[in-house]
């Protein structure tokens, strides 16, 4: 595939989405939304992925809106409204994607890029790295359902102080409150990341994709719900080949290879 702002591979059944507008330090434009979205496509589709590594290319994972773009006043209403929806859509399509996405957060994540890293599943950051969410200091809002998730993630009381103030906390502040996954050092930063993806590739992606699915709706299910549909996602997994393999590997004390199958 051939894209402008995006860096797309795959490898080892892991799929790398990098933000490719250095010169930007990867700030947003809608071709950008376009293209993560049909890469986001792919990696689903694709059977040989098992999980996806989003990161940015430079200094900067993603600095959020193109101001340069956004002040030139070129866009009309409709358009300015497309826009933002494309961010609303990504968002809800890493949330959704039935693989594990990881924000691997080398640089700045500010506003939109701190919104795709908070809708991953996992945030992992240099220790160089810096996260915030700006939005209220420049007289915008919030997008990506960060009024949803982030509360969940830190607490509403941490939520509204990241918020409200707009800091830029670094990797270890962000770890201290929950936010980020893991810290790394940033000489070490994308080897890291990778051994932290070979490991989630290695499950079964029929477990994942439920084990991902029933913990995002656990957020607003309640109790009942949640046994009932654990009930319907352990029947069927027991009707899957990788069941199997779990419980020959298990016996036999070795690894199990899982298939998707």
């Amino acid at each position: 595939m051939n894209f402008e702002t995006i860096i797309y591979k795959k490898s080892g059944g892991v799929a790398e989405i990098r933000f490719n507008r250095p010169h930007r330090m990867n700030a947003v434009v809608k071709a950008f939304y376009d293209e993560l979205q049909t890469a986001l496509n792919d990696a689903e589709q694709d059977i040989s992925v098992r999980a996806v590594i989003m990161t940015g290319e430079g200094r900067a994972f993603c600095v959020g809106a193109d101001m340069k773009e956004h002040g030139s006043g070129s866009r009309t209403p409709f358009q300015r409204r497309q826009y933002l929806r494309g961010e609303q859509e990504v968002c809800r399509r890493i949330f959704s994607l039935p693989k594990p996405v990881i924000a691997a957060v080398n640089g700045y994540a500010l506003g939109a890029g701190a919104e795709l890293a908070i809708a991953s599943d996992f945030i992992l950051m240099a220790d160089t790295a810096q996260i915030g969410l700006p939005e209220i200091s420049i007289g915008t809002f919030l997008g990506g359902g960060v009024t949803h998730l982030l509360p969940q993630l830190v607490g509403l009381v941490k939520a509204r102080e990241l918020v409200f103030l707009g800091d830029r906390i670094d990797g270890t502040q962000a770890h201290a409150i929950g936010l980020a996954t893991r810290v790394f050092p940033a000489a070490s930063f994308m080897e890291d990341v990778y051994t932290f993806a070979a490991r989630l590739a290695e499950k079964a992606p029929f477990s994942m994709a439920l084990a991902k699915e029933q913990l995002n709706q656990g957020i607003v299910r309640g109790m009942d719900a949640a046994l009932v549909a654990e009930l319907e996602g352990m029947t069927f997994c027991t009707t899957t080949k990788d069941w199997q393999e779990g419980v020959d590997a298990f016996a036999e004390k070795r690894k199990p290879v899982f298939t998707g199958s």
